[in-house]
């Protein structure tokens, strides 16, 4: 399949139409050579969408900025200190890199020169199904042996694994991770070996790429497998710093599955590391969280248990008018994952499901209705908007307007 796949990208639409040809024509020829390089030659051989698309060139980065801007593109300096540049053609943005030799390695850090050999420059990246390149004719270049990794979906790093990683510690998340998004059957052994005979090195990292690295894996088709490997290898437990509930985890993927949902990174977190408050709150510091995912965990560490079993209908739309939409569904998923039913279970089915059935209303009654019965402003007003509102509640979430009265005069009356 993948040979199939290699020989129809000559005509593949993304090479020969839109943006890239005119970048092509600009780079491509009078003596220098730009090729497609990494991801979007790994998805195209393995059948994956395309996401951006980075050139490989020859060119010194001066030699790019003449070029492109003579046919009046846009040029960003993102990076041109290590030869990147980013070209922006007809509104797409294209990262543009000179060829690179390493000269030292110190973790992220290298000191590199240019350089106008191939195969030098895939001898620097990390796994060999990143290193494949792709001439503007179709041509597949593999000088690492990336093609028979991707036919037999394999992640191997290039050449010596322990070196690779030493380079830049990140590439042990890094193998896991894209092992998770590109793998089948089990990792590859020299490389796991590295990984976990380089694990002190995870200290190096700032939690800011830890972070990032593991949300991407989490929401990998794989992300099970991957997460178990490294609970085996004694590397999650040390990045999150507590212990890991990886049948929460599987039972949640099964839950997602059943509801057609797309893989959701954070509520997999939450239910592989958070139980309660104080999870959230060592994962925020360990990972550098963002406020909205650390209070989306917080919210499930309040809320998941609150939820067992699945309570009557009235009860249920209370949880859902009180939680919104979103912690609703992640309150119901992770209690589902938690409480062990079947991922067919109907009454789980329905409670997951009541967002689609019942649009959650507004609460009806405002202040101007308890001052217009008397009520002063201050804490008797609130104590009496309080008491509405749970009324309400308790009378099904009523509309009609003498219900309403009823609830705002009972109200006023008792503040």
């Amino acid at each position: 399949m993948t040979a199939d796949r290699a020989a129809s990208l000559a005509e593949a639409p993304w090479l020969r139409a839109g943006a890239l040809p005119r970048l092509f024509d600009a780079l491509d020829g009078d003596g220098e050579e730009a090729r497609v390089i990494g991801g979007a030659v790994r998805n195209a051989l393995i059948g994956a969408p395309i996401g951006d698309i980075d050139i490989a060139t020859t060119a010194l980065p001066e030699e790019v900025i003449r070029r492109v801007e003579a046919q009046g593109f846009k040029v960003v300096p993102t990076g041109i200190a290590h030869g990147t540049l980013t070209v922006v053609v007809d509104g797409a943005p294209f990262e543009v890199t000179t060829l690179r030799e390493d000269v030292e390695t110190f973790g992220r850090h290298a000191r590199v020169v240019f350089g106008r050999d191939w195969a030098a420059d895939a001898a620097r990246r990390d796994f060999t199904i990143n290193a494949l390149s792709l001439s503007r004719d179709g041509t597949v270049h593999d000088p690492v042996g990336g093609l028979a990794d991707i036919a037999a979906r394999r992640v191997r790093f290039i050449g010596e694994p322990g070196q690779r990683i030493a380079e830049d510690y990140l590439r042990i998340l890094r193998f896991f991770r894209f092992h998770a998004a590109y793998g089948r059957g089990p990792l590859d052994p020299a490389g796991l070996a590295a990984c976990v005979a380089g694990r002190d090195g995870l200290e190096r990292l700032s939690r800011e790429r830890v972070r990032a690295e593991l949300v991407k894996l989490l929401a990998a088709p794989g992300a099970l497998a991957a997460a178990t490997a490294m609970t085996d290898a004694g590397l999650l437990t040390r990045l999150l710093g507590g212990v890991v509930n990886l049948v929460h985890l599987d039972r949640l993927v099964a839950v997602e599955q059943a509801l057609a949902l797309a893989p959701d990174p954070v509520r997999r977190l939450g239910a592989l590391a958070v139980t309660i408050v104080e999870d959230a709150e060592r994962l925020r510091e360990r990972l550098r969280l963002t406020n909205a995912e650390f209070d989306r965990l917080t919210a499930m560490a309040e809320g998941w248990w609150q939820q067992l079993p699945p309570p009557p209908e009235a009860r249920a739309r209370e949880a859902l008018y009180r939680a919104g939409v979103d912690n609703f569904t992640d309150h119901v998923l992770i209690g589902w994952a938690r409480a062990g039913a079947a991922p067919d279970d109907p009454a789980w089915l329905a409670f997951a499901a009541l967002p689609q059935r019942w649009n959650v209303p507004a609460f009806p009654l405002r202040a101007a209705d308890f001052l217009a019965r008397g009520v002063p402003r201050g804490p008797a007003l609130g104590a009496a908007l309080a008491a509405a509102e749970r009324a309400w509640i308790a009378a099904g979430f009523p509309a009609d307007r003498a219900a309403l009265a009823g609830i705002a005069d009972h109200a006023a009356r008792g503040s």
